[in-house]
């Protein structure tokens, strides 16, 4: 991969925008993005959600410099107990995990692949942001279906697994707007998730903002249904290596 160019840290706070709630914190999560020499990045995560039963979860993803996955580590903690860890690997035509979860044990999956897997959701949601540079911006406002994708828990809350589940993701594009967050003020892309193909229950309407810069990182999101929750970049910190 070669050296690292430049290293973006940072923190994306976790509200609850239900009534009674507003504004309440309800987790938080940490972040760092490595961008090596050929243009791969290394991102790695640690998240909290509050909610009973908690979810702690630790991530660790490679992309190349395609903005493909590569391979990715996940551990996640239920309730403050252990729920499960997982490797996963991704190459030109196959998509691999182990993992060993408390339900259901020892886990070992090779999938057969057409081609090379375009995203994969760990549930970080520094990494939702990067899942929107799927979107091929140079088609303008619209909206457009991701069909190579796996998740790493079909759970809202990524609280179960973690093993491979594949989806679909539809993505639309609304367009560039100024937006102040409490890390400060961004030109940002607005997109939304309006669905999610493939999962076992519905998701609820998700809307998204990330930077402009090429990195997508998330400045903004919010999903409404019974969710009701709200995310926000408090802080970014960008170091250039060279």
């Amino acid at each position: 991969m070669g050296g690292v160019l430049e290293s973006f840290t940072g923190e994306i706070r976790y509200t609850s925008s239900k009534e009674g709630r507003r504004g309440e914190e309800r987790g938080r999560e940490s972040f760092r993005i490595d961008i090596h020499e050929d243009g791969s990045r290394v991102l790695a995560a640690h998240g909290e959600i509050d909610d009973a039963p908690s979810v702690s979860r630790d991530v660790n993803q490679r992309f190349g410099p395609d903005g493909k996955p590569t391979e990715s580590f996940i551990r996640i903690a239920v309730g403050g107990e252990f729920r499960g860890s997982g490797w996963f690997r991704f190459g030109e035509a196959i998509a691999e995990c182990e993992a060993m979860t408390s339900v259901e044990g020892r886990i070992s999956q090779r999938v057969e692949l057409g081609r090379p897997l375009v995203a994969f959701g760990n549930h970080a949601m520094i990494n939702d942001g990067f899942l929107l540079s799927r979107y091929d911006l140079s088609q303008g406002p619209g909206t457009q279906l991701i069909e190579d994708m796996y998740l790493s828990s079909p759970d809202h809350r990524g609280a179960t697994g973690p093993m491979l589940f594949p989806i679909k993701l539809v993505i639309q594009y609304h367009g560039r707007e100024e937006l102040e967050v409490e890390a400060g003020r961004f030109e940002a892309h607005k997109f939304s998730f309006p669905d999610v193909p493939g999962l076992l229950e519905e998701h609820p309407e998700y809307d998204l903002w990330c930077t402009t810069d090429g990195n997508f990182i998330l400045l903004k999101a919010a999903v409404g249904g019974y969710m009701q929750t709200h995310y926000e970049l408090g802080a970014l910190n960008h170091v250039r290596h060279v």
